[in-house]
């Protein structure tokens, strides 16, 4: 790309909701390296692994509850584009938090379209997940005409959650402004694969720990079942693309910037089987992948048991002293199912 790789973004102010996270902090520091005039990294803590290098690169932190219009508004009041990351509940004993689930996901993102509409704000895009689409059913070239997995029929509350703040988001695609009828609010959605990258703070922690301590006894599901992944990199030039392609002097032949109101699946192109993939990881920590093999019904069954002892305990006790559960069913349909998106 030329230089026009920075359209849009030059003299522009971003906010990254969930900005000190695993992406957005990669996300904050490209739009910097970009040229942008300011970037906005609004999250729930003000401290993390890369907010000493977000200050460092002029990133201004805010801290805030994306639950509450103050901070929300506080947070986009002001800004050209937002980049929506901030969720809750894709893994481990947060999935089970269900109310916290849906007030980040579902009512978080109304504040955020609320705010964007009332500020005039003329880019959002969201970072979903392919898991608006997907159920537990096996997906083999996949591509953006797939229809929403219903919403009653969802396996894990982070999933529906998603699908749904994913549909608000599209449907306020092209909506005019109230006092500024002559702009135009456009929208887009990224579904990105499995994310990897250094740092990753959710998913290789958790099997690196089980590894270490011998609970990783088993593989689950045939080994032939392939999935995407996404390195972080990829993502975030993606995410950035897709903000370029809400800009107005980009059009489509319909007279839309060509991004406007469209979902997008993100991945490297390289599907491979999850277990394969964890492979270098745990030897170079030597460890080794399991031998074993439990049965997906078996494995649904644990998952089950874990979901319903979590469930019962939340209420009970403080969810910081709660380890994260060896897994859960959401978890073990993601692993056993084949899950390819081609471009």
């Amino acid at each position: 790309m030329h230089l026009s790789e920075n359209e849009g973004i030059e003299d522009n102010t971003f906010v990254v909701t969930g900005g000190l996270g695993f992406v957005g902090s990669a996300l904050c520091l490209e739009l910097v390296r970009r040229g942008a005039r300011q970037v906005r990294a609004f999250d729930l803590r003000l401290t993390s692994p890369w907010s000493d290098d977000l200050k460092n690169h002029g990133v201004r932190l805010i801290q805030g509850d994306l639950t509450r219009k103050k901070d929300v508004d506080k947070a986009l009041r002001g800004t050209d584009c937002v980049f929506h990351l901030a969720s809750y509940g894709m893994s481990g004993k947060e999935m089970l938090q269900f109310g916290r689930v849906d007030e980040v996901n579902i009512s978080g993102t109304c504040l955020v379209l609320e705010a964007c509409l009332e500020f005039e704000i003329r880019r959002l895009v969201y970072l979903s997940t392919y898991n608006v689409v997907f159920g537990g059913k096996e997906i083999v070239s996949g591509n953006e005409s797939l229809p929403y997995f219903p919403i009653e029929d969802h396996v894990d509350s982070y999933g529906r959650s998603k699908s749904i703040a994913e549909q608000l988001i599209l449907r306020h695609n092209g909506r005019p402004f109230k006092k500024n009828k002559g702009k135009r609010f456009y929208t887009c959605a990224i579904r990105p694969a499995a994310i990897y990258g250094p740092g990753e703070e959710r998913h290789f922690p958790r099997i690196v720990s089980l590894a270490k301590l011998g609970l990783l006894p088993f593989k689950i599901g045939d080994s032939n079942v392939k999935t995407d992944w996404v390195y972080v990199d990829n993502l975030v030039l993606a995410t950035i693309l897709a903000s370029m392609g809400l800009l107005d002097d980009i059009p489509n032949k319909g007279g839309h910037p060509v991004a406007a109101g469209q979902p997008y699946f993100i991945s490297d192109g390289s599907p491979i089987n999850s277990f394969e993939f964890l492979r270098p990881l745990l030897r170079s920590l030597d460890y080794d992948l399991p031998k074993a093999a439990l049965s997906v019904s078996h494995a649904l069954i644990l998952g089950r048991m874990f979901s319903a002892i979590y469930t019962v305990l939340y209420p009970w006790l403080n969810r910081w002293w709660l380890p994260q559960p060896f897994i859960l069913p959401a978890e073990v349909y993601k692993v056993v199912s084949k899950c390819i998106f081609f471009p």
